[in-house]
C-alpha cells in the first residue's frame, strides 16, 4: 500500500528550505490585472465604434477571451490572500477580477478555498471529485446511458462543454452553498448577480450581434481556457484517503510567455502544498519539491494532460482507475501505472444496466 502524507507533513518539512520572504503578499502582481483591464475595456470600445466584418471581431473576442481567463488566474490568488492580506480588500479585488467569470469571492473561498483544498480527491467531500462507479449505478438512467456512447464521442462532447463548464459549475456551486452564509447570503446574492446585471447592461446598450463578440464569445473562450487547467489539475489523479497534493494533484508545463501572462496558475502541486505563497513564487517551491520527492512529484506538458484525458474516462472504477461504462475497460491513474506514452486498460465483468 502506497505512503500518504497531509499537506502539514510536507510543510513541516519544508518550511526550513523555503525563504521567508518568499510567504509575504505581492500587491504587484495587481499591475498585470490593472494591464489585462485596459486591454478588456479598449478591445471593448473599439468593437462598439467600429462596424468589423467577423474575421476581425474573432481576433477581438479571442483577445477578450484569453483576457477573461488570465483575470479569473489573478482572482484566484487574490483570493488565497497572496497579492493582499486585508480581507475586505481581498474580496473587492478578487471579484474585480472575477467579474468577467462572473464568481462571487465569497463563494469562491467556500467551495474553492475551504472545501476544496481541504478534500482534494475525497470521493464524497471535494465538490469538484469527479463521479465513481458506485455513483454512477445510482445515477438516473439517461447519465448511465450517456456513458455507454462511445469513449471518443464522449471525449469529444466533453471537450466541447469545457467552454460553458466553468460557469455552469459556478451555478451549481452557488446554490449548493448559499444555504451556509446564513446572515451574509444577500452579500453572496449580491456578488453573483451584479456582475451579471453589467453583462446584461452591456447586451441591452450595444445590442446582440455586438454583444456576441463582445461577451459571449470571450466567455466561451475563457471559460475553455481555464477548464483545460483545472481538467488537468487532478481528473488524471487517483481518490485518495489523505489529501497528499503529491498523489493528488497534477503540475502541467507551458511555454514561459505562457506562464507569465497566466500568472504562474501551471504550478498546480505547489499550489495545493502552500496556498498561501504567491505563485510568483512556486517555481522556487517546485525545486525544493523536486530536491525531496523527485519520485513522486507529477507533472507533464498541458498538450500531452489534454491528450491523455481525451483517451481515458472519467469515471473512477476504484481510487486507483478509471473506468468505461461502455465496454468496461478500466485504466491506471498516475502514480498508479498509468504510462502516458502507451494508455492501456484491462476488461472486467460488469453488470451494468
Amino acid at each position: 500500500m502506497k505512503e500518504f502524507h497531509d499537506i502539514a507533513w510536507y510543510v513541516k518539512k519544508l518550511s526550513k528550505e523555503i525563504p521567508e520572504e518568499v510567504r509575504k503578499p505581492v500587491p504587484q502582481r495587481l499591475l498585470g490585472g490593472l494591464a489585462y483591464v485596459v486591454i478588456i475595456i479598449s478591445c471593448m470600445m473599439v468593437m462598439q465604434q467600429m462596424n468589423m466584418n467577423i474575421i476581425v471581431n474573432l481576433f477581438f473576442s479571442i483577445i477578450l477571451g484569453f483576457s477573461f481567463a488570465a483575470m479569473g488566474f489573478l482572482g484566484h490568488e487574490i483570493l488565497h490572500g497572496t497579492v493582499v492580506r486585508r480581507p475586505w480588500v481581498r474580496n473587492l479585488l478578487g471579484g474585480l477580477a472575477f467579474a468577467p467569470l462572473s464568481v462571487s469571492p465569497r463563494l469562491w473561498i467556500k467551495w474553492h478555498n475551504i472545501t476544496h483544498h481541504a478534500h482534494t480527491q475525497d470521493e464524497q467531500k471535494d465538490p469538484d471529485a469527479w463521479i465513481s462507479f458506485e455513483q454512477l449505478l445510482k445515477s438516473p438512467k439517461i447519465i448511465r446511458w450517456v456513458y455507454k456512447l462511445p469513449l471518443n464521442f464522449r471525449a469529444f462532447v466533453s471537450f466541447l462543454s469545457l467552454t460553458f463548464t466553468f460557469s455552469m459549475h459556478t451555478m451549481k456551486m452557488f446554490f449548493t452553498y448559499i444555504g451556509e452564509f446564513k446572515s451574509r447570503k444577500l452579500g453572496v446574492w449580491m456578488q453573483m448577480l451584479v456582475p451579471w446585471a453589467v453583462w446584461i447592461g452591456l447586451l441591452s446598450y450595444v445590442g446582440l450581434n455586438k454583444w456576441v463578440f463582445m461577451y459571449l464569445i470571450p466567455l466561451l473562450i475563457g471559460n475553455f481556457i481555464v477548464m483545460a487547467y483545472i481538467s488537468t489539475n487532478h481528473r488524471l489523479n487517483p481518490l485518495v484517503p489523505v489529501n497528499d497534493p503529491l498523489a493528488n494533484s497534477l503540475s502541467v508545463t507551458v511555454p514561459k510567455w505562457i506562464d507569465v501572462l497566466h500568472f504562474n496558475f501551471s504550478y498546480h502541486v505547489e499550489h495545493h502544498m502552500f496556498p498561501g505563497i504567491n505563485p510568483k513564487y512556486y517555481p522556487i517551491v517546485k525545486e525544493k519539491i523536486l530536491e525531496f520527492w523527485p519520485e513522486k512529484y507529477l507533472q507533464m506538458s498541458l498538450v500531452k494532460a489534454l491528450v491523455t484525458l481525451w483517451k481515458t474516462p472519467r469515471i473512477y472504477y476504484n481510487e486507483t482507475e478509471f473506468l468505461d461504462p461502455r465496454n468496461k475497460n478500466s485504466y491506471k491513474s498516475l502514480g498508479n501505472g498509468l504510462d502516458v506514452r502507451n494508455i492501456t486498460y484491462k476488461k472486467n465483468k460488469l453488470n451494468i444496466n
